[in-house]
């Protein structure tokens, strides 16, 4: 029986930072974006990481019913996109809800989609992609499931069914105003 396999940074369990409710995180290694002040440099490489039997990973997936979901991250996924196909297919025929986040652009992906056949297969097995390259200016530690404003987080079935770029809207963080400031502290 043939492997298949994945080259991965790592794996994060439990995660709530990377899409909604409680995530496992694949990192993807590999990224030809090199963001500035990137929180996951060592990602960038081609040749780090280690090789993974995707079969055990989504049999893995299949038995932690306490999950909300799977994120793809990285590196970037869509630099490995036959694997991450596979992966990604074989994980949304389980039902779990499936985020992407990317440093390419929604519009990119679309043109890219076209050319290779495994990234639509990505695109069309996931229900969010976070689009675009983390862009440090634009650093707000408020915002929710992204790094940075510039950064789009995508209804995908959506997206595709209305052959439209449909966004997610996700409340951010609060941000503490001074009145909340005042009613935390305690008088010295």
């Amino acid at each position: 029986m043939e492997k298949h396999l994945i080259r991965l940074a790592g794996i994060a369990e439990n995660s709530l930072v990377n899409g909604p409710g409680l995530r496992k995180v694949f990192f993807s290694q590999g990224c030809r974006h090199h963001c500035k002040n990137c929180f996951n440099p060592t990602t960038w490489t081609f040749d780090a990481g280690k090789m993974v039997d995707m079969d055990q990973l989504i049999s893995q997936v299949k038995n932690e019913t306490f999950l909300d979901g799977v994120t793809f991250s990285g590196g970037d996924p869509f630099q490995q996109p036959e694997a991450f196909a596979y992966l990604g297919k074989e994980i949304h025929k389980l039902g779990i809800n499936i985020w992407i986040y990317t440093g390419y652009s929604w519009e990119q992906l679309m043109i890219l989609a076209k050319k290779f056949p495994s990234i639509q297969t990505m695109i069309e097995n996931c229900d969010a992609i976070v689009d675009g390259r983390y862009m440090e200016e634009y650093m707000d530690d408020y915002l929710k499931y992204r790094g940075s404003a510039n950064q789009r987080i995508i209804n995908v079935p959506e997206s595709l069914k209305q052959n439209k770029l449909v966004l997610h809207h996700f409340d951010d963080v609060k941000r503490p105003t001074d009145s909340d400031k005042k009613q935390n502290s305690f008088p010295i």
